[in-house]
């Protein structure tokens, strides 16, 4: 039995999400009131009504329910339940350009309150189901394909032990909010100023050859290595089902993409269930 809580900030992607599931084979309800959860998941912990569940829990719900969340949830857990919780974020700006261009109107708008403070109130009413996340995905810079490809990767596989998603990303495009952990990579030799390897990734050979070649970057890599080797057992003691590791570079083209794609094989070699994003290549 699997029950998916997808929650998140409106205009981040939580239809999408669920949609997603949709098609994957998940029982899927959309808004359902907070008040009515704990008696779902008795249900469907004593039925035989499907073994994969997700509902959408948002800020349509009365400001009192919400905050009876955290006790819902434990009573869940009493039962043998233990529902996942993926939170959708995105950045303000992003927020207010897309309810832009969609034109639609927030659920916490209206004539006295204009959309800038709608958004700041949701994160506020939403903050018991954030804290209690156990995946938190930025789609600030997510298109719509990569959300759902995102929540098929990380979602609907059936898997063992921890969820491992790798990501690399440029810091002059910004920090991912979503990691749990993020290394820096700029201290690294820079292909950027090796005029035939500029228009190339770290996915091509002649990088990671170029990047193979120095000792700074290999010792980079195995610390790196030797770090998430140590840990990640540790997490998985603690039932952590999701982990988010984000590497850096300046323009997030060349030294984090090598990493990213070296680290994930290494993980492999471990038979561990690892997803790639490149967050800033096509």
């Amino acid at each position: 039995m699997r029950l998916i809580i997808v929650s998140g900030l409106s205009g981040s992607g939580k239809s999408v999400a669920l949609a997603t599931l949709e098609d994957f084979g998940f029982n899927c309800i959309d808004n359902l009131p907070v008040a009515l959860l704990e008696s779902f998941g008795q249900h469907i912990a004593e039925s035989a009504d499907g073994p994969m569940h997700a509902v959408g829990i948002d800020a349509r719900n009365r400001p009192a329910e919400l905050a009876r969340f955290p006790a819902i949830l434990e009573s869940l857990e009493g039962i043998g339940l233990a529902a996942e919780i993926v939170f959708l974020d995105a950045d303000d700006d992003t927020l207010l350009k897309r309810f832009s261009e969609t034109r639609r109107r927030h659920p916490l708008s209206g004539p006295d309150v204009p959309l800038a403070e709608a958004i700041r109130g949701e994160r506020e009413l939403l903050m018991p189901l954030q804290e209690r996340a156990d995946l938190t995905v930025d789609t600030t810079h997510t298109t719509l394909h990569e959300l759902r490809d995102m929540v098929r990767d990380r979602l609907t596989e059936t898997r063992q032990g921890l969820s491992i998603q790798l990501e690399s990303f440029g810091y002059k495009h910004g920090t991912p909010t979503d990691a749990d952990f993020v290394f820096d990579s700029r201290c690294l030799p820079n292909p950027h100023w090796e005029p035939e390897l500029r228009p190339l990734t770290g996915q091509d050979e002649p990088v990671a050859e170029y990047l193979g070649a120095s000792p700074t970057v290999d010792r980079y890599a195995n610390s790196l290595t030797a770090f998430l080797e140590d840990w990640l057992p540790v997490f998985e003691t603690e039932n952590r089902i999701y982990l988010t590791v984000a590497v850096g570079c300046t323009g997030g083209q060349h030294r984090s993409v090598y990493l990213i794609e070296r680290l994930a094989a290494h993980l492999r070699s471990r038979q561990c269930a690892v997803n790639i994003r490149h967050r800033e290549l096509p």
